[in-house]
């Protein structure tokens, strides 16, 4: 009896404790409701994240897709001789051992052997840019190749010949006999932004038609000492041996730039990585196809990057310009009227920031044609319209008894004299003043001024000899600083000094 009331009491307790704890939660919703609503909130963030991240990943498929069928692969083979190491004592073996031991002496004494023949394989990238079979791919990759064989996308074979090659900027053209091809397409790298999305797709060690993503991480890299002509587009889409060639493709499949190098201390990804724009390339290609070579334009002008102290001792205060150090007698921009110490703001209507810049620009003109250039000279702004000239690659051009002392430059110079002009490689007619000695702590050392150097003017007043050259100094105010013209071996430069 009390067992069967305990047990009703039990399961009444049992009933009303669940009651209690389904209250409970009950309750804790109504209290906090916003749990529930940001539990409901959650879940449209994450599906839109995720359809962001799938759209990203859609447009790099879609991108890969597009391109992947007009990348090849291109394997060398080059001819080569070598001989087996030499021991030092081999040589200095006396003959009557040469004679005792007959043909087996190069076996026993490892001496030299005559040149044996090897092969010598190679690996890089291209793209092709045509139906018939025409390939765009890096000189380096092809240079000095016996036999070149492109491999594309479907695995067939064909030997390749190479149309033209322009070593300074790393641009080659090949063809193959094929048909039916599909080319790539070839966007405008003028319109590459820093932090666009592109892939880098080639055969790096090997691995046929490998993608890789990343973005652009600056535009218009020079001076890195790859080519001549550079103006690298720089990303960090993962490029490694092999991928020479191949394409940089923006995310709507089209070719903006051609891999080319890396910059790295162990020869792989480091996370830097330079492709040629497709504009230069394209330039380069079209030529190289039509003509067999490639034509520059050529202006006659000995350039340099203009520095703020030179900017400003010039009274110029912009921001940008390239500095004309010299110009080439009768040469083009001579019989327009540019001169030295002009500063160029603009060439044909683009501004100028740099030298390499305009190195570029100027080789990119069509021989013949007419350019307005914008300088900058004596206070005034001049737009003088230049006749570009065709340039001559067999011509190197640059980029481009009394003595003196000053001991606040650290220098020491000489009248350059007719005799002494001839002996160091100058004009005979040249004047100024050749450097003799320079102190390696002075100023003179900084400002990059070394032995046998002329100086030609301080302050664009001319010097001819020791004595013009202390009376343009007595007048100058090293505190503001010095401009001086400077010939070294025949070319051009302004050098600036100015007290610490």
């Amino acid at each position: 009896m009390m067992t069967r009331k305990f047990r009703q009491s039990r399961g009444i307790f049992v009933v009303l404790g669940l009651l209690l704890a389904v209250g409970l939660v009950a309750g804790t919703a109504a209290v906090l409701p916003g749990l529930s609503a940001q539990d409901r909130s959650e879940t449209p963030f994450s599906a839109q994240s995720l359809r962001q991240a799938t759209d990203l990943s859609q447009a790099f498929r879609q991108a890969a897709h597009l391109i992947r069928p007009s990348v090849v692969s291109v394997t060398t083979e080059k001819h080569v001789g070598y001989v087996q190491s030499i021991r030092p004592f081999g040589p200095g073996v006396p003959e009557e051992l040469r004679r005792f031991f007959g043909e087996d002496f190069g076996r026993f004494f490892d001496i030299p052997v005559p040149p044996q023949g090897g092969i010598q394989r190679g690996f890089g990238s291209g793209v092709i840019v045509s139906q018939d079979g025409y390939i765009l791919t890096n000189s380096h990759v092809v240079d000095e190749a016996d036999r070149i064989t492109v491999r594309t996308s479907d695995h067939q074979e064909y030997p390749a010949k190479v149309v033209g090659r322009d070593p300074k900027t790393d641009v080659a053209v090949l063809k193959i006999e094929a048909s039916n091809l599909k080319p790539a397409r070839l966007g405008n790298s003028d319109e590459v932004q820093v932090g666009d999305w592109v892939l880098a797709v080639g055969g790096p060690f090997g691995l046929e038609n490998t993608v890789t993503a990343g973005i652009i991480s600056a535009k218009g890299r020079s001076t890195i000492g790859l080519a001549d002509y550079e103006n690298f587009i720089q990303t960090d889409a993962a490029i490694n041996r092999g991928n020479s060639g191949g394409p940089l493709v923006n995310l709507r499949g089209e070719v903006i730039g051609i891999n080319t190098a890396i910059a790295s201390r162990t020869g792989s990804y480091a996370g830097v990585g330079f492709a040629i724009p497709i504009n230069m390339a394209k330039r380069i290609m079209n030529s190289l196809i039509r003509h067999g070579r490639v034509e520059r334009g050529y202006l006659g002008a000995v350039i340099q990057n203009l520095t703020p102290d030179l900017a400003k001792s010039f009274g110029f205060k912009g921001e940008r310009g390239v500095l004309i150090a010299d110009v080439t007698k009768d040469g083009p921009a001579e019989r327009a009227g540019l001169k030295p110490g002009d500063i160029v703001v603009r060439y044909n209507g683009k501004a100028m920031e740099n030298a390499s810049q305009l190195r570029n620009e100027v080789a990119a003109t069509p021989p013949d044609s007419t350019v307005a250039i914008e300088v900058f000279r004596n206070g005034r702004y001049h737009t003088i319209n230049v006749k570009i000239g065709l340039l001559d690659e067999k011509v190197i051009v640059s980029h481009n008894g009394e003595a003196s002392s000053s001991t606040d430059l650290g220098l020491t110079v000489r009248t350059l004299t007719p005799q002494l002009a001839a002996q160091l490689g100058y004009d005979e007619n040249q004047k100024g003043v050749v450097v003799i000695e320079v102190d390696p702590r002075g100023l003179a050392a900084a400002a990059g001024l070394r032995p046998e150097d002329v100086i030609v003017s301080v302050n664009s007043q001319p010097v001819t000899d020791a004595r013009s050259f202390r009376d343009a100094l007595s007048k100058a105010n090293l505190r503001e600083g010095i401009r001086m013209q400077v010939k070294t071996q025949g070319f051009s430069r302004f050098v600036f000094l100015k007290a610490r």
